[in-house]
Parts: C-alpha cells; structure tokens; sequence
C-alpha cells in the first residue's frame, strides 16, 4: 500500500518545496468523486507502479485507502524525473476509459532471423468496468516472421470491453533490421 500525504496549498511556491524534499505531485479523480491534491515520496511511487501486478494498485491518504490506476504523467525534459502524475480512482461498476499494457510473449522466428520486435502501441486504450479489463494484453509473437505483424482485430474479443483504437492498427512487428 503507498502511502500519502493531502497537499493543503496548491502554489508553485507548495508544489516545489515538496518536490525539493522529494515528492511526486500527483492529482487524484474520479467520477462523482472530488478532486484530491496529494503527493507521494518519488522513490516510494516508482517502487508500487513496478511492482504492481494488476491495473490498479492501492494507495492510502491519510487512513482513507483507494484503488487507484495511471492515468498520466508528466516528466521532466531533460532529466526524465518525474514530476506530476494523474491518477484516477479504479471504482467497480462505473465504465470508463483504461490504457492496458501491451506485452510480447514468446520469442519470434523473425527475431530469430536477425529481426527486430517492435511495439508499435505499447498501450491499447480499451473501456469498460475495471473488474472486466484485462491487467494486460500477452499477444504470442512465436510464429511471427519479418514483416508480419498483429493487428487489433487478431486479438481476442473481451466481453463487456470495447477497444478504442481503430481494428486495422498494428500492435506489435517483426521489422527487417538494417
């Protein structure tokens, strides 16, 4: 469970002493619900987001406890730290909108052949209830060779899910390397 603190001011002046003192500013929403200013330690944040094993992960502020999932972020340009994240509150029932991890299983006879696996959507944006959206898409790339790809209407038909992006984009492919 990551735990976290409510942000009483909401100023540049509150927002960069946290993040002097190393806080992740993160805003926290869902629907029907009212906004929440929060911030978590950034190593604390990054630790819970890697080591999840579902969409949604819990957090705690200040006793209350949510089931939360990522939304956005926002990083610095140069350095790639993190410095602002949207999280949206995972509530059961309620359809809406979800980015799901795609993820390449197997190793392809292309890759095999000096290809190269490349993601073309590392994230497929799907809507339905939280407790029917699968934690990721494992899409089987062993018998795929140079220049084959799968497309999102090669993928299983999830009931109670609709998928967001068009039927004719490529997932995942094996690219010729140069």
């Amino acid at each position: 469970m990551l735990e976290g603190i409510i942000r009483e001011s909401i100023g540049k002046k509150g927002t960069n002493a946290l993040r002097r003192d190393g806080y992740l500013i993160a805003n926290i929403y869902g629907k029907g619900l009212e906004n929440i200013n929060a911030a978590f330690k950034m190593n604390e944040y990054i630790r819970a987001v890697r080591n999840k094993e579902t969409l949604a992960f819990g957090i705690s502020l200040n006793g209350k406890e949510l089931n939360v999932v990522v939304q956005s972020y926002e990083a610095h340009a140069v350095t790639g730290n993190l410095l602002h994240v949207d999280l949206m509150v995972a509530q059961p029932g309620v359809v809406t909108t979800y980015n799901v991890p795609v993820v390449a299983v197997g190793e392809s006879i292309g890759v095999k052949n000096k290809g190269l696996l490349h993601k073309a959507k590392p994230r497929l944006t799907v809507k339905g209830a939280i407790e029917n959206v699968p934690n990721t898409f494992e899409i089987d790339v062993t018998e795929m060779d140079t220049g084959d790809s799968k497309l999102i209407r090669d993928l299983d038909a999830i009931p109670n899910v609709t998928m967001l992006d068009s039927d004719r984009v490529a997932v995942v492919s094996i690219i010729k390397a140069k």
